[in-house]
């Protein structure tokens, strides 16, 4: 009687008496160890798909919590509480509005966003990190270059061009997507008094983004540019796309002071106005604000999510130096690392380049405009030498942003 021939695994070669049990297919074989490889590779390779694609699988059982979207946000974004607080819960809100089936009577409406802070107190930074904590599409348009049909400028449809472009024109995965609208402030109308000529960059392109941040059916010319009859148009339902609004509102302080002024009464008038907090008037704005600055109520009464950004101390722009997962410092660190130097920089470099940030009032951005100008000199000529440290001292950096053209253009 012969003997009986052994099996073996089709990937891996093992037999059945070293790997165990094995799954027989057509022709071929698969132990435990290979299975679950496998299944492991399958599972990487889908979320780099969906990353890649901005796919976002909504299921209310794995939608992460406002807690938990706060946290993600506190990894990348210091301070804030309050924005992150409002910006998660109306992020969780929007996306159970989409998972609410379609046989319920109540009809959950949009939470489209408005965040007001002075330049540079991250508004950007918070849309982009919870669009990448929820791997959905994300677009970035500034409402500067924005402008009526048939006007120098981009057409309100460019914005969906560039949520499409995002997620390489997977027009699913775009209606549900997020869309920052920066400097949305510069829209406002430019005056009370009716003018002779057309406000086309102003009240016009309020007018024109009423209907994407309602939600409706939107043709979009698939590469941008200027719409004409022999285009073929791609059709995006903005019923599901999140608008995230931010602006500066500069002097719109102003405007929240005169309200207070005039809304406090009464024998508690005296206490009232003490309570007030003047250096931060930013916390207590109202829609009636955005209203007086030359937001259309219309617009208004589409971005119900109101809140405001604290402007940044000397505290925070110590923190923002080094405590992010992405910080500035450690930005740098990484990139001399990659050619084997070991990057020091002492804390007395920290404290100058957050009180130059101050002096100059740049806000965060300015921290990176500064750290570049000290570190420009060591990146351009260190991979070319045998160095494997670098330590950055006061001295050092006093020397080097002396020199740089950004201290020069801000002294003028």
């Amino acid at each position: 009687m012969g003997k009986k021939t052994e099996i073996h695994c089709s990937f891996c070669g093992r037999s059945s008496s070293e790997a165990g049990m094995l799954l027989s297919g057509m022709n071929c074989y698969i132990c435990e160890d290979c299975a679950r490889l496998a299944c492991n590779v399958y599972d990487e390779n889908k979320q780099k798909r969906q990353e890649a694609n901005g796919k976002f699988e909504l299921d209310i059982n794995i939608l992460p919590r406002p807690k938990e979207l706060k946290e993600f946000l506190d990894g990348y974004v210091i301070g804030q509480d309050d924005a992150k607080k409002y910006l998660s819960v109306a992020v969780y809100n929007h996306y159970k509005r989409i998972l609410q089936s379609d046989k319920d009577d109540i009809e959950i409406e949009k939470s489209n966003i408005i965040l007001v802070g002075r330049t540079g107190t991250g508004k950007t930074l918070l849309a982009k990190t919870i669009a990448k904590k929820l791997q959905v599409p994300f677009a970035i348009v500034d409402a500067t270059v924005l402008t009526e049909a048939g006007y120098v400028g981009e057409d309100i449809e460019s914005i969906l061009t560039r949520l499409l472009q995002a997620c390489d024109y997977d027009v699913k995965a775009a209606e549900r997507g997020i869309v920052f609208i920066d400097e949305i402030d510069k829209i406002a109308r430019k005056g009370d008094n009716p003018s002779i000529t057309r406000d086309v960059s102003g009240e016009g392109v309020q007018q024109g983004l009423l209907k994407l941040l309602e939600g409706s059916i939107i043709n979009v010319p698939p590469n941008g540019g200027r719409k004409h009859p022999e285009q073929k148009m791609i059709a995006v339902n903005t019923q599901n796309i999140l608008f995230i609004c931010g602006g500066a509102f500069d002097g719109i302080e102003r405007k929240i002071a005169q309200r207070l002024n005039t809304h406090v009464v009464g024998f508690n008038a005296l206490n009232e106005r003490n309570d007030v907090d003047r250096e931060n008037l930013l916390q207590y704005i109202a829609p009636q604000d955005l209203k007086s600055f030359g937001l259309i109520p219309e617009i208004i009464g589409r971005l119900p999510i109101l809140t405001y950004l604290n402007p940044l101390d000397r505290d925070a722009l110590r923190r923002i130096l080094t405590e992010p997962k992405n910080s500035i410092i450690k930005q740098y660190i990484k990139l001399f690392a990659m050619d084997n130097v070991t990057l020091t920089i002492k804390p007395e470099v920290l404290d100058f380049i957050v009180d130059k940030a101050v002096e100059f009032k740049l806000g965060a951005r300015g921290l990176r405009a500064i750290a570049e100008s000290i570190m420009i000199d060591a990146m351009y000529e260190i991979p070319s030498t045998d160095e494997k440290e670098l330590v950055v001292d006061k001295a050092y950096a006093e020397e080097k942003l002396g020199k740089a053209t950004l201290n020069l253009h801000l002294e003028d």
